[in-house]
């Protein structure tokens, strides 16, 4: 009987009888000795016999008694792997371990993602575990010194294939001058002594390919192949075997010796050497994305302390500092302008060319671009809870995560390397006893062949190599996807269901209409409404500024909740409002009853204005659609997608707008809590639904569809709760990322084909003889250079004509 103690986290508790009960139903577990739950830390202790229950049966019953269990996350840095057989492997070790949850490693990135119940394991018992079966763990590092280790991998790897080169050069020359059509070039004839060549092979096999025999070692070791194991045994073969002949020869006086293979172990060693570094080359290219995004970020910042100005470095920057921006600069961190007004550049976060103007009281985003004026600001989200800092996350964990068709080609990966292991040792036997009978020549060339075209290298790259391009390429874009399995899921959608305000439309009104014989009218009704604190009002007096119009004093004003306001200005008595206002007022307005239906039918606000008593005209206000929308909406249907309007007001008004924009199809009226019930009812039909949103109201509807999509410039929550988030705040985002979505996944298959065209037609051809050794080498090294220069493709990928 072994007996362990545990402590983990659980989330959901409220009061004693939660705990109680969470008590009461771990220790009914059988194997349970004792389980202690305390409300204040929200922990879970417990004594167990771990040869009756394990950790995740008691997570499991957390979770049945309707509590969760947190889990913490660890995230490495990868070092050793070479094929997607070592990335599969370390996956099922670290899986093994007590409290691990779930686990990715990406072979593309080179790193290794781990959730766990904290307290059952720790990150250095993962380390421990990884690194008896022959890789490393690293903390995760600075992008700076990422960017440094794999300049000294590029800069290692180019050595040892001139290194490799210098040597296989003249053996390769030797092969060449077998075949009857290069009868004519000269060969040095100490290049065909054995032991000429021996001395050249041998470095390349035992120098340049010790990093396969290491790999190849540590894998059997532990019970599994991987791609050393196929190039330290096709290579071997032919360097043993073109050994023993050397020796035989010798013994026998003869030199002259054409069929040695020594070239062989050596070309192939040299090729797979050139591509691993091309595919380094190739790897870092795809982390583009993220080192463009961190070379926006700012170094220092000008602070406001005691009245004096002082540069610091932007790390010291805290929450609440005062700080200078100058014209022509970079924002430092998130926050908000107290003094000044600008234009400032956003196009880094959301795309726009347009600069925004801001004055006080806006909001600014670090590491934006101050255009023309200085600012004060005050900090009020820095270091890691920055915008950028959040979006590098975001990109990162995407790049990091695994897309579904992942996980099976792991899968595959993970069997195959033993499955080429058999077929090529069935190959020999039928070579040597069947084909060729005891000629041991003859049945090892094609032995040789297929252990070495057969790595899975290319299989193991060929999905998240497009998953790094393809979300460092919609990144650029203003596209946020928050990870590989919605960059995938996203090219299926079938129903895109846009919410109207903020979406569809600008979300805040603006004037659109002015109807009256007397041009001095607006200035009364803007002078007037500018002492109101309503969101109509605002947008009366924005749109008469926005003509010109002066404000002058209003006096004795009134608002009437529900109805209007009024007031006098320059003693004119000025009453703005509803049908019942001014019926109250006695004004006689019959002449604007036409124009008053007509504006109300386009689904605007309508207001009637009455001076000194008399009727003298009509304005309307309403949220317009963004310039966008319309072409949006347009080019989601030419892409085959049902699109839907899903929105809370009125039937009018919705009916108005979606006539604007080309949409058929409108549910309105709908209260906040039924808009995710509206998307339950299209999955239940078959629908694989895309919500696009931008409120708090939207957040529950954007959890329950297949893809939520939430307008980068609406409520944090709406964001949180989404999987993608759309920068720019247009509907063409909703397009580009469909797209992007639908090229990642061609190129993912794309990817796949290649690589399984190597192997599946590669195999067949190397066991009936037709394939040399080296060429087999070649192909190899060519399949997982093309399938990240496919991938590399997406980078510059375009979304529109």
């Amino acid at each position: 009987m072994t007996q362990k103690t545990i402590s983990f986290q659980i989330s959901g508790m409220t009061c004693a009888a939660c705990s109680t009960r969470v008590e009461k139903g771990l220790n009914r577990v059988v194997g349970v000795e004792q389980a202690n739950v305390n409300l204040t830390t929200e922990k879970a202790t417990i004594s167990y016999e771990s040869d009756k229950v394990d950790l995740e049966q008691l997570t499991e019953k957390v979770e049945k008694l309707g509590y969760g269990v947190q889990l913490k996350k660890a995230e490495f840095d990868v070092i050793g792997m070479t094929c997607a057989a070592c990335s599969s492997r370390i996956e099922k070790k670290l899986s093994k371990l007590d409290g691990v949850q779930q686990v990715n490693v990406n072979l593309a990135m080179e790193k290794a993602t781990i959730s766990y119940v904290e307290g059952s394991t720790q990150p250095s018992t993962m380390k421990e575990a990884v690194k008896k079966i022959g890789f490393e763990l690293k903390e995760n590092r600075e992008v700076e010194e990422q960017a440094s280790e794999k300049q000294l991998e590029l800069n290692q790897q180019l050595g040892k294939f001139l290194f490799s080169a210098i040597l296989t050069l003249p053996l390769l020359w030797s092969m060449v001058t077998h075949f009857e059509f290069t009868s004519f070039i000269w060969m040095p004839e100490m290049f065909m002594n054995p032991w000429v060549q021996l001395a050249l092979a041998t470095p390349v096999q035992f120098i340049v390919g010790a990093q396969f025999y290491r790999g190849a070692y540590k894998a059997l070791t532990n019970k599994s192949a991987n791609m050393d194991v196929l190039v330290a045994m096709g290579t071997s073969a032919a360097y043993f075997y073109s050994l023993y002949l050397a020796i035989i020869a010798n013994q026998q006086g003869y030199l002259g010796m054409p069929e040695l293979y020594f070239e062989a172990s050596a070309v192939i060693i040299t090729l797979i050497v050139l591509g691993k570094l091309f595919e380094v080359r190739a790897k870092s290219r795809t982390s583009q994305a993220i080192q463009k995004l961190l070379g926006l970020q700012v170094k220092t910042a000008f602070v406001i302390r005691d009245g004096e100005t002082t540069e610091i470095p932007i790390e010291e920057v805290v929450v609440g500092d005062y700080l200078l921006v100058k014209p022509g600069s970079k924002i430092p961190v998130d926050g908000t302008i107290i003094e000044g007004t600008t234009a400032i550049d956003e196009s880094m976060i959301t795309g726009e060319s347009i600069p925004v103007d801001k004055q006080s009281d806006d909001t600014v985003i670090g590491s934006t671009i101050n255009k023309n004026g200085s600012i004060k600001m005050v900090a009020t989200k820095v270091g890691k809870d920055t915008a950028l800092a959040q979006i590098v996350k975001i990109v990162e964990e995407a790049q990091g995560s695994k897309a579904n068709i992942q996980r099976l080609t792991d899968k595959v990966s993970g069997i195959f390397v033993p499955i080429v292991i058999a077929i090529a040792a069935i190959t020999f036997l039928l070579w040597y006893f069947v084909i060729t009978t005891g000629d041991l020549s003859a049945a090892l060339i094609p032995t040789i062949s297929i252990l070495v075209i057969a790595c899975p290298c290319a299989l193991g790259l060929a999905t998240p190599t497009s998953i790094m391009a393809g979300s460092g390429r919609a990144a650029e874009l203003g596209l946020l996807f928050k990870g590989g399995e919605y960059l995938e899921s996203t090219q299926s959608i079938q129903t895109v269901v846009l919410d109207k305000t903020g979406t569809v439309t600008k979300g805040e009104p603006v004037l659109t209409n002015f109807i009256t014989d007397d041009e001095k009218v607006l200035q009364l009704v803007a002078t007037i409404e500018n002492q109101s604190e309503h969101p109509l009002a605002k947008a009366i007096v924005d749109g008469a500024k926005e003509r010109g119009v002066s404000l002058l004093t209003a006096t004795e004003f009134t608002a009437i909740p529900g109805y209007g306001v009024e007031g006098v200005v320059e003693g004119q008595h000025v009453v703005i409002g509803t049908r019942k206002l001014l019926h109250e007022r006695e004004v006689d307005f019959k002449l604007a009853v036409n124009e008053l239906e007509t504006l109300e039918l386009e689904g605007k606000t309508a207001m009637l204005i009455a001076v000194n008593g008399r009727y003298k005209g009509t304005l309307a206000v309403a949220d317009t659609v963004k310039e966008t929308s319309k072409e949006a909406i347009t080019a989601l249907q030419q892409l085959g997608l049902e699109v839907i309007m899903l929105t809370g007001d009125n039937k009018r008004t919705a009916n108005s707008i979606a006539k604007q924009v080309g949409i058929t199809n409108v549910i309105s009226e709908v209260v906040p809590q039924e808009k995710s019930s509206v998307i339950e009812r299209l999955k239940s039909e078959g629908k694989k639904v895309a919500m696009v949103g931008d409120g708090l109201n939207d957040a529950p509807a954007l959890a329950v569809a297949d893809i939520g999509m939430a307008i980068g410039t609406g409520a944090d929550v709406a964001i949180e709760a989404a999987d993608v988030t759309l920068m720019r705040g247009d509907l063409m985002s909703v397009v580009d990322a469909i797209i992007i979505s639908r090229k990642t996944m061609t190129n993912i298959k794309q990817n796949l084909f290649f690589a399984f065209v190597y192997n599946t037609i590669g195999i067949p051809i190397a066991a009936i003889g037709l394939l040399a050794p080296w060429v087999a080498g070649a192909a190899m090294a060519f399949s997982s250079v093309s399938v990240v220069l496919n991938a590399l493709r997406l980078q510059k990928a375009k979304v529109r004509p």
